[in-house]
């Protein structure tokens, strides 16, 4: 359900805004994504997993509340990241 340190550190280079970026809310929002897909597909198996699903419920709303900042912010880098990232709007 976890993502490896592998992939977690790819994902933070694929999103840094800098070198040693590991912060920004587009490396936050990326690494949240990739936590609710892996979930996604583990309630696919997993239908029932009722204690799961709260975490899920909390990283999509952590993840909304980071893209409503950065859209405040910066809609540029929030059109890209949705962008690259696949997400709606």
């Amino acid at each position: 359900m976890s993502i490896t340190a592998e992939r977690k550190q790819a994902l933070i280079a694929e999103n840094a805004r800098s070198a040693g970026d590991t912060g920004s809310p587009e490396v936050q929002v990326a690494i949240l994504t990739e936590r609710i897909q892996n979930l996604t597909e583990h309630f696919k198996v997993h239908a029932k997993d009722n204690h799961s699903r709260r975490g899920l419920l909390m990283l999509v709303n952590k993840r909304r509340a980071l893209l409503d900042y950065l859209k405040r912010t910066d809609a540029e880098r929030y059109q890209a990241l949705i962008t690259r990232l696949g997400l709606r709007k």
